[in-house]
């Protein structure tokens, strides 16, 4: 079994900044990708921001330049970091570890809410 959690996660005024923490645990030999996906009410799950083993990043367009992703591979963490926070940004916010070796495994942490207030 592997567990992931997120924290982390509160309220803010708008263009203020959060840092979120995603920590996966368990039977763990190695990890593709960590990822932080979002859903607002009424809204599909998109993708934030993801990592891949090797470093390399993505994010979505409407995060560019605001948020940052990065890892601690040692302690199969991982970070995003929020500024210059929107009330679109408003949402819960998921962790997701990914590996594609043996044992693979796809799993997702609960959630954190994220609030943004003008």
């Amino acid at each position: 079994q592997v567990q992931v959690e997120e924290s982390g996660g509160g309220l803010v005024q708008a263009g203020g900044s959060l840092r979120l923490s995603c920590t996966a645990s368990g039977r763990i030999f190695s990890i593709n990708v960590m990822g932080w996906y979002r859903q607002a009410p009424g809204k599909q799950r998109e993708l934030v921001a993801g990592i891949s083993s090797g470093g390399g990043t993505n994010y979505a367009d409407s995060v560019k330049g605001r948020f940052t992703i990065s890892r601690e591979t040692a302690k199969n963490t991982a970070y995003l970091q929020m500024n210059s926070l929107k009330a679109e940004d408003t949402a819960v916010y998921y962790c997701n570890v990914v590996s594609l070796g043996i044992p693979r495994f796809n799993s997702w942490g609960q959630g954190t809410q994220v609030t943004v207030s003008s």
